[in-house]
């Protein structure tokens, strides 16, 4: 399939380098082999922000969920079988990582998301119509809004797609901080004779042993897991098939009973409609419950580092009650001079989340009425 893609292409640029397409503010000159359309070129024109791409996760869940779509709607009788096979034939290519580089516009970006939406619409569209052996970017075929974008809307897309990319993060990051958690608990056991001074207000007060402060660090990286692990079920809510405002405006009716399970299905994970479909779209705050969850693990790393810097500090004026391994040197001026660079930069990581989290706060607050 990706070689008739390439056949297909090769074909258009020997013909012309660049193609004409249309939406409802104007015609634009687009690169003839180019994947996305108009309203995705329109979009990176628009929001030069980061020049960063869209994380492959993201990208991933936006193909799964189009392609669960589009599988319901063939099952609901209102899309053609050889149109749904052909755009799920694209969102595979796209799951297996393929033409992500078409996917060019920024992940900071005005409309909601509606840009996002419509990259993927425009890529799997001219993806399809290339396997069937059309011409990229006509759309007489298979259609981006008409046919990939059936039944949906940016504002029930973008919320599920979220959901989705996060679920498989925070598996990763689960699996992260378990790590540390039992790297924690083995250096309790391993310190567990090694007696220290116990401070208060950084001041002597009375004996502690080393494998004790370790296990009071696993415990409290333990509780953050136990929070993302229980606010992360909030994300198997979706709103896919509420459509724009959660009323499930233009929706079939069998679309929408089908819709979570077929993406439970193709992803595997359980997936089951919001209780509320217009609360679901209106409020996103499941979102700041998880970032707040890792802002709080985040906490617990950087005063752990924190302690370390200060248990390790002279070593001979200091405290120096630790030795950290050495990883670089401290200065340029004083080249014997070792520094405590991994803690150092575990803190700055957790600021960096702790900032993100004020950012996805503010997002979540900015969603006004529907």
């Amino acid at each position: 399939m990706a070689q008739t893609v390439q056949q297909n292409t090769s074909s258009l640029i020997h013909a012309k380098s660049f193609r004409e397409e249309a939406d409802s503010i104007g015609i634009k000159q687009i690169p003839s082999n180019a994947l996305y359309g108009v309203q995705s070129l329109r979009a990176k024109e628009n929001f030069p922000m980061t020049h960063e791409s869209m994380r492959p996760e993201m990208i991933n869940a936006l193909a799964y969920v189009k392609k669960a779509c589009a599988i319901a709607n063939e099952n609901s009788g209102i899309l053609e079988k050889r149109k749904a096979d052909a755009i799920a034939d694209a969102c595979n290519e796209i799951i297996a990582g393929k033409y992500h580089d078409a996917f060019i516009v920024d992940p900071i970006q005005g409309g909601a998301g509606t840009s996002m939406n419509m990259n993927a619409n425009e890529v799997i569209a001219n993806l399809a119509a290339a396997y069937s052996g059309r011409r990229i970017g006509q759309y007489d075929w298979i259609h981006p809004n008409d046919d990939v974008n059936m039944g949906q809307s940016t504002n029930d897309v973008i919320p599920t797609a979220g959901k989705l990319a996060c679920l498989w993060m925070l598996n990763t990051y689960e699996k992260s901080l378990q790590e540390l958690i039992l790297s924690c608990q083995k250096k309790a056991d391993e310190f567990s004779d090694v007696l220290k001074m116990g401070r208060t207000q950084l001041q002597d007060a009375v004996p502690i042993r080393l494998g004790q402060e370790f296990d009071a660090y696993a415990s409290s990286l333990q509780r953050g897991l136990d929070r993302i692990r229980m606010i992360s079920q909030e994300m198997h809510q979706i709103n896919l098939g509420g459509s724009a405002i959660g009323t499930c405006v233009n929706v079939d009716r069998s679309y929408y009973f089908m819709i979570c399970s077929e993406l439970s299905k193709e992803t595997g994970i359980a997936f089951e409609h919001c209780s509320d479909l217009v609360d679901g779209t209106q409020n996103i705050d499941c979102f700041a419950s998880v970032s707040s969850a890792i802002k709080e693990s985040a906490i617990a790393l950087s005063k752990m580092a924190n302690d370390m810097r200060l248990l390790s500090s002279g070593p001979k004026t200091g405290i120096g009650e630790i030795a950290l391994p050495a990883k670089q040197n401290g200065s340029s001026i004083m080249p014997g001079k070792i520094n405590p660079v991994i803690p150092e930069v575990v803190s700055q990581a957790a600021y960096k989340v702790m900032g993100n989290d004020v950012t996805i706060s503010l997002a979540c607050e900015a969603g006004s009425l529907n």
